[in-house]
């Protein structure tokens, strides 16, 4: 029998500052904290995926690279785009691709922790 992969099973974003990371994702996108996150990481109770913001791993240099998670297209179901859209740009939250229709229902794409492109779709 062959080893495979079932599919992604735990995404997480390496940041400078954890608790910063974590208070745009909970003031700008809802998330809620889980009861228990692992040392230097916080662990959001977002599903079908765990999702959490945690400090980078030994040799990863976050000083080194002109954008975080360049060549990763990082997506987050949203009950609502459109107003999640208004939201973040009324608070000054930089969107760098304007809602559009899509085969996944309205998208737009946002900078969210430490420049990390994020795209939202759904409602």
């Amino acid at each position: 029998m062959t080893a495979t992969l079932d599919g992604p099973d735990f995404i997480a974003l390496q940041v400078r500052d954890v608790e910063a990371a974590a208070a745009f994702c909970e003031k700008h996108l809802g998330l809620r904290r889980a009861p228990a996150s692992p040392p230097g990481a916080v662990v959001f109770t977002t599903q079908p995926i765990a999702f959490a913001v945690r400090e980078p791993l030994p040799g990863v240099d976050l000083d080194d690279v002109a954008r975080p998670g360049l060549g990763v297209a990082l997506w987050f179901r949203t009950t609502d785009a459109q107003a999640l859209h208004d939201q973040l740009a009324d608070a000054g939250v930089p969107i760098v691709a304007p809602p559009q229709e899509s085969p996944f229902g309205l998208t737009f794409t946002f900078i969210g922790p430490e420049g990390y492109a994020i795209t939202a779709h759904g409602g």
